[in-house]
């Protein structure tokens, strides 16, 4: 079989990979579960390819996560449920309904009225879903946040729960009063260390402090994890310098004092390249 640009390729890969006698041994055993997790751990590597700016990393990134999409169509193709072909057909449709005012007769004069048409759109599908598990006699999602997923990181998911409750006017309308929440969150923490509280309850109060902070990246219209993923990336570089000059001398950063990488980690701050 050779590589090729058509999409039926990559199909055709994936069925020899899981045919069942002839295919590979680890990619038939494979499920929805098992492989959900790599489908998460593709998105990342997505982001952290943009995040480095590295356009030809992209490429192969999103060729993986490709391979994601193909590899679930092909385990529900085989359960009988749907295609790859009903996954393109799905989406191209909610594309076109989602956007009436390119493809349909409604005009979104800028990019808040064509957010505004998205989530109106987005709100009657779920209604009209609701209607129709009513009408199949199975339980509608009580809850407006319901369909926030589990599987997202717990800072995107603090944010998506954030933005659902805040639709219905359960928010602040001051950043500064997110920080007052931090500042709150933050006693409370401290409260708990003091007293020698068990790990469960400093547990809870530091995912209070985690939750008001990615509220208030909310508000300043910043990506938590994006803001994260800038800060790991800096310190990784900051300590690497430190490990560097440490190099110089022949020595390790187990070998150096506390206050030796803490002069170096400020070095590191005011070089450009660290």
């Amino acid at each position: 079989m050779q590589a090729g640009r058509d999409i039926s390729v990559l199909l055709d890969i994936m069925a020899r990979l899981r045919d069942p006698e002839t295919g590979c041994a680890w990619d038939v055993v494979q499920t929805f579960r098992t492989i959900a997790p790599y489908t998460v751990e593709e998105a990342f590597e997505v982001a952290d390819a943009i995040e480095r700016g590295d356009l030809g990393d992209l490429c192969d990134e999103l060729g993986d996560l490709l391979l994601q999409v193909v590899f679930h169509a092909r385990m529900a193709e085989e359960a009988g449920a749907f295609g790859f072909p009903d996954v393109v057909e799905a989406i191209t449709a909610k594309m076109i309904r989602r956007h009436p005012h390119v493809f349909g007769p409604e005009e979104a004069r800028s990019p808040t009225m064509a957010k505004d048409a998205w989530k109106r759109i987005k709100a009657e599908e779920k209604a009209a879903r609701r209607e129709r598990l009513d009408a199949q006699g199975v339980a509608a999602a009580p809850s407006l946040l319901d369909d926030v997923p589990a599987g997202m990181t717990a800072l995107a998911r603090a944010v998506k729960l954030q933005d659902k409750a805040g639709s219905v006017g359960f928010d602040w309308n001051d950043p500064r009063a997110v920080i007052a929440k931090i500042r709150e969150e933050l006693d409370e923490l401290e409260a708990e260390i003091d007293h020698g509280a068990p790990s469960p309850s400093v547990e809870a109060e530091l995912g209070d402090v985690l939750f008001a902070l990615a509220n208030l990246g909310r508000h300043l219209s910043i990506d938590p994890d994006a803001a994260l993923r800038g800060t790991n990336e800096k310190f990784r570089r900051r300590f690497s310098f430190i490990e560097r000059r440490l190099a110089e001398s022949g020595r390790t950063p187990s070998e150096a004092t506390l206050d030796e990488m803490e002069a170096l980690w400020q070095q590191a701050k005011t070089n450009p390249d660290a």
